[in-house]
């Protein structure tokens, strides 16, 4: 099965030695988002709600240049710096889901990327 790498300037550079997403047959599997902005690279908001938007955000912009979206998506992983984060994080994490919400794992870490609160990456269908 063939496999593509998915690039956006839209969403921050990977960081590191990965790609953005990669899809292989009808799924897009993403890598980890942080909260960081796609113009300056820097991280964005001291508090998990701010940075769960970034991050869902990156998200979206990664699942739209691979011709997916959110609400394609079938499964999330969550991963927080700190259990304490969990109600805060979901209030905004519900807000970007609708209808059928994907399957989800959330995961405290002893640490993220440069000092993140949250990272989630995603499996998404392609509907062509």
């Amino acid at each position: 099965m063939e496999r593509t790498q998915i690039r956006t300037t839209e969403a921050p550079a990977a960081i590191g030695p990965y790609s953005q997403a990669i899809r292989c047959g009808q799924f897009v599997y993403t890598s980890g988002q942080i909260a960081l902005d796609p113009a300056s690279g820097t991280l964005v908001g001291d508090d998990v709600q701010t940075q769960t938007h970034r991050v869902l955000q990156n998200v979206q912009a990664v699942l739209a240049s691979a011709g997916s979206s959110l609400a394609s998506v079938v499964k999330t992983t969550v991963f927080l710096a700190t259990m304490d984060d969990f109600q805060a994080m979901n209030a905004i994490y519900a807000s970007y889901f609708s209808g059928v919400t994907p399957a989800r794992s959330t995961i405290a870490v002893a640490e993220l990327p440069r000092k993140a609160l949250v990272e989630i990456e995603c499996i998404a269908l392609v509907e062509d």
